[in-house]
This record gives C-alpha cells, sequence and structure tokens, in this order.
C-alpha cells in the first residue's frame, strides 16, 4: 500500500490542507481539528482503502485507521498539510473554537470525569468479584462462598476494602481532575476533595439518621453556626468548590512574587476555599443534588417503564453529541445517595446492543472492508467502546443504528421494571454484568440476551433485504 498517496487522499477527503488545523493520533485513529467540518467529501473518505471508519465528537475528527498503520499514515499527513505534529491537547484546544457553549460545558465535565474512570470501572469489577465471594445463591443454595468456605472471608474483606476505595475518596479524585481543568493546582485539588471527606466529619450517608437524632455537630464562628457533615461520594460540591479553588489560586498567583508565592498563594487558597466550601458550596450544592437525585429516583419510580424505554433508547443518540458524560455525575449521585445506579445498567445493554447490530452487518454484507471494521468494532463495543460501532458502521448505514436503539429500549423497559442496579460504574459491555448487584444477575442477563438478539435480528433482516432489491 502507498501510504503517501493515502495520506493525499484523506487530505483531500478532509477539504484540502487549508481545512486542517491540528493534528495528532492514538493508537488507532486521526485525530483532527478541522476549521469546517461541512467541506468533508463523506462518501470519498469512506472509499480509502486505509480508512475504516470515521467519526466526529467533541469537536474533533477522527479517522479510524488502525493500530500501527496509523503511525505511518499520521506522519505523511503532517508532511502533507504542513500543520506539525501536535498533542492531544493542543488538538482539544483547537476543537474546542468548533464547540457552542453547551457543548463547551458537556467538555469540561467530560474532561474531568473520563481521567478518573480507570479508578472507577477498576473498582465496579472488583465489587463484582466481591458480589460472586458474599452474595447468597449464586453458586450455593441460600448461602455465599464465605458462608461455605470461611477462610475466603478476610480475602473478600480486603477486595472490598480496595474496591470501595476509589468511592470513598471520590472527591478526592474529583478534586484532583477539576482543579486540573479549571487551571488550578492539582495537589490542591486533591487536598481539597479530601478535606470533605476528613475522618473529624460526619460522614454523608450517616447524616440523616444524624440529624433525627439531634446528633449533627456544628462550628460556631462570626455568628455562624456550620454542620460538621462530611461529602462521601457527592460531586457538586467538590465539582464548585474546584472551580472556586482554581479562580482564588489564580487571582493570587498575578498577584504575590515568586519569592513568596510558596509562603502566601496555597495556604491562603485553601484557607478560602475550604472556608466558602463549607459555609456556602458545600450545603447548598448538596441540597441541589439530593434534589436532583430525589428527582430522577420519583420519575422512575412512578413510570418505571416510560424512564426504562427513554434512557435506554436514546442513550446512544446522547453519545453522539458528548451529552453523555453529563450522566456520569447523576450516577455518582445515585451511588452515593440509594447505593446504587439504576441507569449505568442501560448504558451496558446499549453498548452491546450497539455491538450486536454492527456483527449483524459484518455478516450480512460481502464488502470485504466493511466485513473487517464491522467485526473489531462490534467486539470493541462488546467491551464497551462504541464510538468505532456506532460511526464507523452503524450510522453510516442508518438501520443498524435504529436497530440497536430498539433492543437497547426494550432491555431497558424490562431491566427498569425489575428495579435493576449496579452498586457502581463497570466495564459497559458484556462483562458489565460483573458490577450489577448480584440479586439483579437473572434479569440483566435476560436483558443482555435481548440487546445481543433483537438488533442483530433487526439488521441482518434488513440489510438482506437490502440486496436482493439492489441485485
Amino acid at each position: 500500500m502507498d501510504i503517501r498517496k493515502q495520506a493525499e487522499e484523506i487530505v483531500q477527503a478532509l477539504g484540502g490542507k487549508e481545512n486542517v488545523s491540528a493534528a495528532t493520533h492514538c493508537v488507532t485513529r486521526l485525530r483532527l481539528a478541522l476549521h469546517d467540518e461541512s467541506k468533508v467529501d463523506q462518501d470519498a473518505l469512506d472509499n480509502i482503502d486505509v480508512v475504516k471508519g470515521s467519526f466526529s465528537t467533541n469537536g474533533q475528527f477522527q479517522v479510524v485507521i488502525g493500530q500501527g498503520t496509523v503511525n505511518k499514515v499520521y506522519k505523511e499527513f503532517v508532511d502533507l498539510t504542513g500543520v506539525g505534529e501536535a498533542s492531544k491537547d493542543e488538538v482539544k484546544k483547537a476543537a474546542e473554537s468548533n464547540l457552542n457553549p453547551l457543548q463547551r460545558a458537556i467538555k469540561t465535565l467530560a474532561d474531568i470525569f473520563i481521567p478518573i474512570l480507570p479508578a472507577i470501572v477498576t473498582a465496579g469489577l472488583l465489587m463484582g468479584i466481591n458480589n460472586l465471594l458474599t452474595g447468597e445463591g449464586i453458586f450455593y443454595n441460600g448461602q455465599s462462598v464465605i458462608d461455605v468456605h470461611p477462610q475466603w472471608a478476610d480475602i473478600a474483606s480486603i477486595i472490598n476494602l480496595i474496591a470501595n476505595t476509589a468511592f470513598v475518596f471520590l472527591p478526592g479524585l474529583i478534586g484532583w481532575s477539576a482543579a486540573k481543568r479549571f487551571g488550578g493546582s492539582e495537589l490542591l485539588g486533591i487536598v481539597l476533595g479530601l478535606m470533605l471527606v476528613h475522618p473529624d466529619l460526619l460522614n454523608a450517608w450517616g447524616y440523616a439518621e444524624a440529624q433525627e437524632d439531634g446528633a449533627v455537630e456544628t462550628w460556631k464562628f462570626f455568628g455562624l453556626e456550620i454542620e460538621k457533615v462530611g461529602y462521601q461520594g457527592q460531586v457538586l460540591p467538590v465539582l464548585v468548590a474546584a472551580y472556586v479553588l482554581a479562580k482564588v489560586e489564580q487571582f493570587l498567583s498575578k498577584r504575590v512574587s515568586d519569592a513568596f508565592h510558596m509562603l502566601i498563594v496555597p495556604p491562603i487558597t485553601l484557607l478560602l476555599t475550604g472556608f466558602v466550601t463549607f459555609v456556602a458550596i458545600g450545603p447548598v450544592t448538596f441540597a441541589i443534588g439530593n434534589f436532583l437525585t430525589n428527582g430522577f429516583v420519583s420519575i422512575f419510580d412512578a413510570v418505571p417503564a416510560l424512564g426504562g424505554l427513554i434512557y435506554g433508547g436514546l442513550y446512544a443518540p446522547l453519545v453522539i453529541t458528548g451529552m453523555h458524560h453529563t450522566f456520569l455525575a447523576v450516577d455518582f449521585q445515585l451511588i452515593a445517595t440509594i447505593g446504587g445506579t439504576f441507569l449505568w445498567p442501560m448504558v451496558a445493554l446499549s453498548n452491546i446492543a450497539q455491538g450486536s447490530a454492527a456483527f449483524a452487518m459484518m455478516l450480512a454484507t460481502k464488502d470485504e472492508k466493511l466485513k473487517g471494521l464491522a467485526l473489531t468494532s462490534s467486539i470493541s463495543a462488546w467491551l464497551g467502546i462504541t464510538e468505532p460501532a456506532m460511526f464507523g458502521v452503524n450510522l453510516r448505514f442508518r438501520y443498524p443504528f435504529f436497530a440497536a436503539m430498539i433492543g437497547s429500549a426494550i432491555a431497558g423497559i424490562i431491566i427498569t421494571l425489575a428495579g435493576v442496579k449496579a452498586p457502581s460504574i463497570g466495564v459497559g459491555g458484556i462483562p458489565a454484568f460483573f458490577s450489577i448487584m448480584a440479586e439483579y444477575w437473572p434479569i440483566f442477563f435476560l436483558g443482555m440476551g435481548i440487546v445481543l438478539v433483537v438488533p442483530f435480528a433487526i439488521t441482518f433482516l434488513i440489510a438482506k433485504v437490502k440486496m436482493r432489491k439492489e441485485a
């Protein structure tokens, strides 16, 4: 394959080198910031041999090429366009000019939560292992593994401790990531987050009971009475506090000389932010978070079938817009408030559905290039990464995408009616059952069966009918 020629064709299909603002690449894709995505000739791009698919997300236009080959294409691409090699952060900044205010807000949330997802997903998988050991009736009738084999009890306890750490200290993780995103000190962000779950504070999960008993301790100063309450598992308090911390630090850094920076800026920044957080930010955002959570819970309690239909069916379109990242905060809030999320299980099933539709296209099509792309992208979707399947295959032909939405909506109704919940966020694909509460496994497996069969059957039948008509 003539890599130089392939790169030239890609440049032309993208609207010429004048349309390319910045370029970088990851393991499999070119990640580009374009001046005007409407200039992209999608048909020409899809017909280039080396291109396995393309999609646009968060202001970036991404061209799927494949591991190994993408490095060679990228070198020729930057040489042809003259944009020079750029880092992922540089491309992200260049791509932000293509976003409207709402998209920028969503991207900000994505930039904060995506870096901490590996820790959260790992915690979810470890919780799944703990579920296997402690769940009654999974391997033994009416008993758990540790009931029958007590020697495993301490191992299960250690696994549970390791798994819970990411959630116990979630404000610390969010504080680090949010402070970094807002331009503040990452170290101060960590300290701020950990400050909100300090052992001297009343644990947030015991707040309601302590309030009923009148046992909530308070600070009293300047005529104020502030409850000594922690914010375990909470999202909004540390998000807002990290923003304030970053702005205070930036304000002071511009006005304090370097000689006194260490002595003045960090202590005053943390002190001011801490006071404001415990006095105002924490109580207000805690109330807002509980209000939003209660709203979601009320809707799904009142009309669970409708909630499952809408969220299960429309999650995939949310991925297209990038708005799915906003629901990570809702998941965390639900986990902290009611002990589990009923939204994330539907996310996992939606991912599987997209993979099933893409797999059907792999079996139905006679196009060898499409077969290869559909196979690899379907496997990726079944393991929780849906973008290649959605943008490279399903949206390209439309009906596989809608078939996946139908299957996901049906499964969403069923698992929502059954009250399926996950105590954490895990791998959003076939391995997702590890992160589902063990008592909901049977109904969740039924949902998995639906999203494996329904999208596949609909897509395969429509594909065959279309092929007969074309023949």
